[in-house]
Parts: C-alpha cells; sequence; structure tokens
C-alpha cells in the first residue's frame, strides 16, 4: 500500500471515529437531560423502570437491526464463560444507570457530570486489575488533579447530597468496570463479538434483572405512569424518544470501545 492509500485510510479512520465520538455525546446529553426532565420536573419518579425503559428498547431495536434489517451478521455466543462475561456486564450496566438515574434526583446534572469525571480514574485501575495492563506514569498522574477538583468541588456544592453522591460515585466505578469489561468482549480474540451483537445479548439479560427491581421498589409504577400519561400527553412520547436515544447511546458507546479502548472512552 502506498503512503498516499495509507494517508486516506487514517485520515478516514479518525472521521469514522470522530464521528462515532460525536454521535455518542449527543446522544448521552439528550438522555441525561430528558432522564432530569422525566424524574425531577415531569413527577415520573421511577429510575429503575425508566432503565428498563431504556433496555428493553435497546434488546428490540437490535433484534430489528439484527434479524430484519441485517445491518450485521448475528453471532453466537461461544461459550459459557462468555455468556457469564455477558451476564455480568448486564448487571455491572443496570446497577451504574439505575445509581446514576437515583442519583440525578438528589444532585444537579452539572455535579452529577462532575463525580462523572473521575470515571477514568476507575477505569485505569480496573483495566490494571483485570487484564494487568499499565499505562505510562503522564498518563496516571494527568488523573490526579480530575479526581482532586472532584473532592474541592464536592466540598463547594450548594445542592450537595450524601446519599445522592454516594450512589452517584457507585454508578461511577460502575461505568468504570463496565468499559473494561465490554473492552475484552468487544475486543479480545477469544472472546470478540460485534457491538451490535453485544448489545442484543446483553439487554434482554437486564431487563430480566430490573423486572423484580421495578416489582419490588417501584410496586405501583403502572398504576402512577398511566395517570402521569393522561395528564400530560407528550408523556408517551417523550419516553419513546428516550428509550431510542439510550439505544443510541449504548451502541456508540460499545463502538467508541472497540476502536479505541476503555480508558480512551472515558
Amino acid at each position: 500500500m502506498s503512503s498516499t492509500q495509507q494517508s486516506s485510510s487514517t485520515k478516514k479512520q479518525t472521521l469514522f471515529i470522530a464521528s462515532l465520538i460525536i454521535l455518542w455525546y449527543s446522544s448521552n446529553i439528550g438522555v441525561l437531560l430528558l432522564n432530569k426532565f422525566l424524574l425531577s420536573n415531569y413527577g415520573f419518579r421511577f429510575p429503575i423502570f425508566l432503565t428498563m425503559c431504556h433496555m428493553s428498547a435497546c434488546a428490540f431495536l437490535s433484534y430489528v437491526s439484527i434479524v430484519f434489517m441485517k445491518l450485521v451478521p448475528l453471532q453466537p455466543i461461544k461459550s459459557r464463560p462468555q455468556f457469564l462475561k455477558i451476564a455480568t456486564l448486564s448487571v455491572v450496566f443496570c446497577g451504574s444507570v439505575v445509581g446514576g438515574n437515583i442519583s440525578l434526583r438528589y444532585l444537579p446534572v452539572s455535579f452529577n457530570q462532575a463525580v462523572g469525571a473521575t470515571t477514568p480514574f476507575f477505569t485505569a485501575l480496573f483495566a490494571y486489575f483485570m487484564t494487568f495492563k499499565r499505562e505510562a506514569w503522564v498518563t496516571y498522574g494527568a488523573l490526579v488533579p480530575v479526581v482532586a477538583g472532584v473532592v474541592i468541588a464536592s466540598g463547594g456544592e450548594p445542592g450537595f447530597h450524601w446519599f445522592g453522591f454516594i450512589m452517584c460515585l457507585s454508578a461511577t466505578a460502575a461505568r468504570a468496570f463496565k468499559s473494561v469489561l465490554q473492552g475484552i468482549l468487544l475486543s479480545s480474540e477469544g472472546e470478540k463479538l460485534n457491538s451490535m451483537n453485544l448489545l442484543l445479548y446483553m439487554s434482554p439479560i437486564a431487563v430480566l434483572v430490573l423486572v423484580p427491581a421495578v416489582l419490588i421498589m417501584e410496586p405501583n409504577v403502572l398504576e402512577v405512569i398511566l395517570s402521569l400519561g393522561k395528564q400530560h400527553r407528550y408523556m408517551w412520547l417523550l419516553l419513546f424518544i428516550n428509550s431510542t436515544m439510550a439505544y443510541s447511546a449504548n451502541l456508540s458507546n460499545f463502538l467508541v470501545t472497540k476502536h479505541t479502548s476503555a480508558l480512551t472512552l472515558q
């Protein structure tokens, strides 16, 4: 391959990854703002059920994209250990999203995102213990002011709430663990799945995990949601858009992880 062809290929790859990152940013911002709007301003106080809606949309849209639209070939699960990793990813993902949604009930979006900025620290930690991958010391050094900044911000935040902070920090750690585990499933030779197939297998397991949690912790959810739907005629449309954007956010998250790395993602 000539240097001109290599340069063209590199530019295309860079443009593709940049497009994925823009999609991921846009989807995440949309989901976050709609989550906050539904949970805090709309009277929709059911973060676990909201997460279940997100994962149901991911399962349905992934199935349609693979089976009917044939955007990518269907990949079977190769082994029991691979299935256990996907199941673990689903459980950790549920914990991270539910924890983040619960924290939004107690913390402002801005402070929630400030705490979320410590995700690279946890990602580097988990990546080292799970894959024995060591980054350059300058990378670890760059994480120190981020963590220090969150500590300072926590002390001066007027809307600080201990329970909300603990849930947000737990969600951040779970999100980092999820990034490392999904990186293994998407990139390692023995496990490699494409992003859409991983989302297809992960989402139904997440829904199964969330159903009992909804029944135990949010038992009156259907009654209240039907009542809210009658009062606010656009609620169902917002919930649909929110769930569709969650699919886009999760899929682009996997794609960015696959084409970069877990730490780069964070």
